[in-house]
């Protein structure tokens, strides 16, 4: 059995929260928390609040333990980007572009 939860348009670049999902994958979901919880990133405020949602999701619709919950997968897509200009010299303006994600993460129970 398995729980997700998905978090839809986060406004961080994608592969800014590769970087994170890349030191949780495959790890149980309390030492996945402790990684979250102490590493400087943007990214793990998102990802501490997704992973606890999908443990609660475990928990309340499954009814799995949480303590046997490990992150079976997580990875990031890109969401819609938001288009700006940025007024430059002669009249001019350059393009930013602000990305945004679509996070999944997917608890599975260990056997």
């Amino acid at each position: 059995m398995e729980a997700r939860a998905v978090l839809k348009t986060a406004r961080i670049a994608p592969r800014k929260v590769e970087i994170v999902l890349n030191l949780i994958r495959g790890k149980d979901l309390e030492t996945a928390l402790a990684i979250v919880k102490h590493t400087p990133k943007a990214a793990c405020e998102y990802l501490e609040k997704l992973l606890n949602s999908a443990a609660a999701n475990a928990e309340n619709n499954f009814g799995l333990d949480k303590k046997n919950l490990y992150v079976k997968e997580c990875y990031v897509s890109p969401g819609p980007t938001m288009k700006r200009m940025q007024p430059v010299s002669k009249g001019r303006g350059h393009k930013i572009l602000k990305r945004t994600s679509n996070v999944t993460v997917v608890l599975g129970e260990m056997e």
